[in-house]
């Protein structure tokens, strides 16, 4: 069990790195406050929460809670950059003037009393055993039908009247894992102040997207090069780049470990040459099926002391029969996104996904649990993140095929109930397949002595035994459970069951731990049901097939870009305000399904692409040609003709919030990708590549850890440039500026509220300081026959010396790398003029000089 002190002792902070991070935070406070419009009083009492080291940028990414009174304010985080013991990047969701704010301080309501309220407000039907007391405002609890643990604290909670009421924070996570609800409860009325909910449901926004719910009773080199594990693995999936099996075909992928991410294999948990396990399960991801949806840990595939997993697919079969391939590929899908983002920032000391952080960083004991098939819902996938030190849960479902599905049951005889009759499958045992089952019916009878008054239900002792072996096997429903009947007409020797409906409507999924049924079962209808039984009871001779023709439903497992774009929702929420954070992106602007579509376009991008090449998102679920738009308003590409989709869509009421919001956001990312592709070239190694598609993956990766807590597409944008230029002096700034401009944010876009989707303006201008075409600041050389600056780079003292020629008097402007102006002043450069730029950040800024007759652009770095 992971406590919150355990939790604690295990961030990757040393007390001496957290002494010196709060000193240089305590420092920068000091002296900024005012320039961020907060009181230094606001942050008296602020504390480190996390604390990671960035290589790209060669900096640390350092993680304020804001607190008042030693009890914290709900999201309000603030991200410092600090490199060398100075803050060169600062973004905040602090709450201003505390102490105006607060409207309560004490609580009345103690945290057992808050989760009751909680469970009876959202209808769930759990109780909470208290198994920890870290202190009198922390706790630790374990609901009875999960296996999570849950922490509950007290949190003050920014109403919207702009008032902070002390709250109870804690998480429940629901027994079907539909829901993972992130809540505070008022600590004095019991009033429901905020509800998040962590499983994130890719709804995908089409026909194709709603959710049916059935029925249904767990220190790496970084500097290494690109290597691989050799533990003798393989694995019979699709590789990198492939999107599903529409695009590509599957391989036998050899050892495709990375060394660097998961340096002793995928079945690997306690750092040690040799795997702990056989299975689809190591130390970044547990997969296996959940058909009866009860997410316990099901079946998965076992590959032996080899680790070969090496399984065919039959089309002609129900999901079902492909399951060990199925969740073979949901198992290296998972593998290689960890081992990929991992290279690009997102590793042990960022907060990833890992039952042991062999680093040392992080807190670990939170590998991925993915569930293949799982039985609890349809045409849909998910994904739920909870603070670091807590297992993530991704849910994979199958979707509808297309065309109306073939009946299940055929009557061959007599002739007047002849014909085909609708029915649904149970959630357990093995389905029906093409190779028909006929035999006679038999209806099941028993003593009706105790159970049940109803005779044909099996609820009692059989009293016709012996007449079911051979035969299909009649049952009604009744109040028994559905596996002991079915398990007593099994006992007997009956080839299928059919079960009648007892209600009229639609029959349901039959539920339950049927892992010793070995026979299929359907449920019909009472309205069908009720000829056949009739029948039945005056002892006419009735015979039938069992059957699937399909189409069957689609396995969203062998879907990788679903898969990929839900691993992301895990990134972008714990790169976002830190680790230990898990409500970061639930304001209305937030950008996180735009990142999912994103990371899954990126895991799935092939060297021939082009940036003109229109991607859908989806299109094998839902049984579209890979030319469709799956489940998107429109395809991914930088051809504004096929995809038009700019800032100010975001504000339409026709494009839905979070997944129509982010589609934008995506769009724009995806235009960047191939605006530095172009640049750079593409290089297909997505683990230690250097082309372009690395460094847009890179700098969006950064730009999530400078971000601020609850951002909008404003924040996102400055946040990347910022990334620019922490890790490359801002070599890329133009080429950014000019993607984000062209989709409508722009210099003088203005977001808003973030926590508004409807007040966004967008603007398609570019900051003064920046002209196209765009050129690599990188490799920009000053010319010498004009003007010379030095030293550059510089810290203090910047001379400026004309040469060759006569500038006279002009103005001088200095702009930071988001547009800004910083300085300006007119100087006579006639003679040698020394400025002070003391006062400068560390970074990349750009010089203009000008008059009627001179207008030169240098750039300048200050360290």
């Amino acid at each position: 069990m992971r406590s919150i002190s355990l939790l604690i002792m295990l961030l990757a902070i040393t007390s001496l790195q957290a002494q010196n991070f709060e000193t240089v935070i305590s420092s920068y406070l000091d002296n900024s406050s005012e320039e961020f419009n907060f009181n230094r009083s606001d942050l008296q009492d602020f504390k480190i929460s996390d604390a990671s080291y960035s290589k790209s940028m060669d900096l640390h990414n350092v993680y304020v809670q804001q607190n008042y009174q030693n009890t914290p304010v709900l999201n309000a985080i603030g991200s410092f950059a600090i490199k060398q013991n100075r803050v060169v990047n600062f973004n905040h969701s602090f709450v201003t003037e505390l102490d105006q704010k607060i409207e309560t301080s004490t609580a009345s309501l103690s945290a057992e009393n808050a989760l009751s309220e909680a469970t009876n407000q959202l209808n769930i039907n759990t109780s909470f055993e208290l198994v920890e007391t870290h202190s009198n405002v922390e706790f630790i609890y374990k609901s009875d039908d999960s296996a999570e643990v849950t922490p509950v604290k007290l949190t003050y909670v920014l109403t919207e009247e702009n008032k902070l009421r002390l709250a109870w924070d804690f998480s429940i996570l629901t027994h079907d894992e539909s829901h993972w609800w992130s809540i505070s409860i008022d600590a004095n009325n019991g009033q429901i102040l905020r509800q998040n909910d962590w499983m994130l449901s890719c709804n995908f926004d089409s026909k194709y997207s709603h959710h049916q719910s059935k029925p249904h009773n767990i220190e790496v080199n970084k500097n290494s090069t690109l290597s691989f594990v050799s533990d003798g693995s393989t694995y019979r999936a699709y590789p990198l780049g492939v999107e599903s099996p529409n695009h590509g075909n599957r391989v036998l992928l050899n050892q495709p470990a990375d060394a660097t991410a998961s340096p002793f294999g995928w079945h690997d948990t306690d750092g040690v040459a040799g795997p702990e396990f056989t299975i689809t399960r190591g130390n970044n991801v547990l997969a296996s099926e959940d058909r009866d949806a009860d997410n316990i840990p099901g079946y998965s595939p076992d590959g032996g002391t080899n680790l070969n997993f090496d399984f065919p697919i039959d089309n002609n079969l129900p999901p079902a029969f492909n399951e060990d391939a199925a969740i073979t590929n949901l198992f290296v899908w998972n593998n290689y996104t960890h081992d990929v983002w991992f290279n690009h920032g997102f590793d042990e000391d960022a907060g990833n996904f890992q039952q042991t952080n062999y680093s040392g960083q992080g807190a670990g004991n939170d590998f991925v649990v993915a569930d293949a098939q799982d039985g609890a819902g349809l045409n849909n996938a998910n994904f739920g993140t909870p603070p670091e030190g807590f297992n993530p849960r991704m849910q994979m479902f199958l979707w509808s095929p297309p065309g109306p599905p073939s009946d299940p049951l055929s009557i061959n005889s007599p002739s007047d109930i002849a014909g085909d009759y609708s029915g649904i499958e149970a959630s357990f045992g093995p389905g029906l397949t093409p190779t028909p089952i006929t035999s006679d019916l038999v209806l099941i009878s028993d003593d009706d002595s105790s159970t049940s008054t109803d005779p044909h239900d099996a609820c009692d002792p059989l009293t016709n035994a012996s007449s079911l072996n051979g035969k299909i096997v009649v049952i009604n429903r009744g109040d028994c459970f559905f596996v002991d009947k079915i398990q007593a007409a099994q006992n007997n020797g009956a080839l299928a069951v059919i079960m009648i409906n007892n209600v009229f409507g639609d029959p349901i999924a039959m539920g339950g731990d049927g892992s010793n049924i070995t026979i299929p079962s359907i449920m019909i209808s009472l309205t069908d049901g009720s000829a056949i039984l009739s029948k039945l009871q005056n002892g006419q001779t009735i015979n039938a097939t069992l059957v699937n023709n399909g189409p069957f439903e689609v396995d969203g497992d062998f879907d990788n870009v679903i898969i990929a774009h839900e691993y992301g929702h895990g990134i972008s929420n714990r790169l976002t305000g830190g680790p230990q954070q898990a409500n970061c992106l639930f304001n209305d602007e937030q950008m996180g399904e735009g990142w999912s579509d994103w990371i899954g376009l990126m895991m799935t991008i092939q060297p021939n692409d082009t940036a003109g090449l229109p991607r859908g998102i989806g299109t094998f679920a839902i049984s579209q040609p890979t030319t469709g738009n799956g489940i998107r308003p429109a395809r991914y590409t930088t051809d504004t003709s096929i995809n038009p989709a700019t800032y100010g869509l975001s504000n339409n009421p026709n494009i839905s919030q979070p997944h129509g919001v982010g589609f934008v956001w995506a769009t724009m990312l995806w235009d960047l990708t191939w605006e530095l592709i172009d640049e750079y070239g593409f290089d297909p190694d997505l683990m230690n590549g250097n082309g372009g598609n690395n460094l847009a993956m890179q700098l969006i990766i950064d730009g999530m850890k400078l971000q601020s807590c609850n951002p909008g597409f404003i924040d996102g944008r400055d946040a990347i440039l910022q990334a620019d230029m922490l890790a490359n002096n801002g070599a890329n700034q133009c080429f950014i500026w000019k993607v984000f401009a062209d989709r409508g944010l722009g210099f003088s876009a203005n977001q808003g509220s973030a926590f508004d989707r409807n007040d966004q303006t967008e603007a398609f201008d570019l900051p003064p300081n920046i002209t196209l075409p765009c050129e690599n600041l990188a490799v920009q050389s000053f010319n010498e026959n004009t003007l010379k600056l030095y030293p550059n780079p510089a810290e203090d003292i910047l001379t400026i010396e004309s040469l060759g020629g006569s500038i006279g008097r002009a103005n001088l402007k200095i702009f930071d790398m988001n547009g800004r102006l910083i300085i300006n002043k007119p100087l006579d450069f006639n003679q040698v003029q020394n400025l002070n730029v003391s006062s400068l950040n560390s970074g990349v800024y750009l010089i203009k000089i000008e008059n009627t007759s001179v207008d030169i652009s240098k750039k300048l770095i200050i360290n």
